[in-house]
């Protein structure tokens, strides 16, 4: 199966808080497809972010929601418990411990009015199944819907609410396990054994991800019944990504057993850099749920970035990090599509 008719099947990973402008429109303009991460933004900012995609590419792009999986906390009176447990990391950057907030994240709602408004070509979900509205208004505005899934009855559970493509994602892939059907411990599936289950059992395209970083990675992809690939890790280590360079540095260094499945940087699972913060998050035993945990380490994540610590970042990475050897989008791709099979092969 063809994937959206694109030039070459090759899909940036939406990475929540990493995106740039200039990598996504890379990604298209070369004929892929870019993906912006739009987690945590509400409606203006998603309006913003899309007009300045249409004005670096004409080429299709495609941005990303988190959708709520139920297991959110509003703010409340533990927010300064669990403030205070972290003041050890802002006072390493020189900030203040956060007061609570109104919100730790947009509504659904604002996000989606933006969408609908700004309309791009591809919606992406994660952590879920959109709903029957929301995959209906999609396709009447002519816009694409992929879901992500980590097992098979996940795959299944998406393909059967009308997606279009289905991102098949391994255990061995950067950030955010997106489990939604099981708890994400329980559903680490790896991408050499997901991403044939998922094309027995679904019929439409499936989007191999997790693993991915060279030529090698697609031609695997492609034999296992993908339609096409998406790749994180590899375009997260260029300079066109928003990553800092010592979380580029850290990808470059990092070997695939030094990565490491994490709760401490944003209460959910996620694979990254077992750095200081992480170890010493852990060790206290003492983490909020999501998505308060996310929000506070991301008071003093982003005034580290600022500082160049990436030992008080959250650095995301997969297991395939010692592969992203290009320095920029134009280098990662170029070796992504030298493993892409021709048409008649597909």
């Amino acid at each position: 199966m063809s994937l959206f008719d694109l030039e070459h099947p090759i899909v940036l990973g939406p990475f929540g808080g990493l995106s740039s402008v200039a990598l996504a429109a890379a990604v298209s303009e070369a004929g892929g497809l870019g993906s912006y991460g739009l987690y945590g933004y509400d409606g203006a900012r998603i309006r913003s972010t899309v007009a300045a995609l249409r004005a670096t590419t004409s080429k299709p792009i495609a941005v990303n929601i988190w959708l709520p999986a139920g297991d959110e906390v509003a703010p409340n009176a533990q927010h300064a418990i669990f403030a205070q447990a972290l003041e050890p990391f802002y006072d390493a950057v020189g900030v203040e411990v956060p007061a609570r907030p109104d919100s730790y994240l947009p509504s659904l709602e604002d996000q989606l009015d933006a969408i609908w408004e700004t309309a791009p070509e591809v919606l992406s979900v994660v952590f879920g199944v959109p709903s029957t509205e929301v995959v209906d208004e999609a396709h009447r505005r002519g816009i694409r819907v992929v879901g992500t899934a980590t097992t098979v009855a996940e795959a299944v559970a998406l393909a059967d609410a009308g997606v279009d493509a289905v991102v098949a994602t391994g255990a061995e892939a950067a950030g955010h396990r997106v489990s939604f059907l099981k708890p994400a411990e329980d559903s680490l599936v790896g991408t050499f054994a997901l991403v044939p289950q998922v094309v027995d059992a679904v019929g439409v395209p499936v989007i191999a991800a997790g693993g991915i970083a060279d030529r090698r990675g697609v031609a695997a992809a492609f034999a296992l019944g993908a339609s096409g690939v998406q790749v994180g890790t590899a375009f997260l280590a260029t300079a066109e990504s928003a990553a800092t360079e010592a979380h580029r540095a850290a990808i470059r260094r990092t070997a695939a057993d030094e990565t490491v499945l994490t709760r401490a940087m944003s209460g959910r699972l996620a694979r990254g850099a077992r750095n200081r913060a992480v170890r010493a998050i852990e060790a206290s035993g003492t983490i909020a749920p999501f998505p308060m945990q996310n929000w506070l380490t991301g008071r003093f994540r982003a005034a580290a970035g600022e500082h160049g610590l990436g030992e008080l970042q959250s650095l995301w990475m997969g297991q395939a990090a010692p592969l992203a050897r290009g320095t920029t989008a134009g280098e990662v791709f170029s070796e992504l599509v030298a493993g892409v099979p021709a048409p008649h092969d597909r």
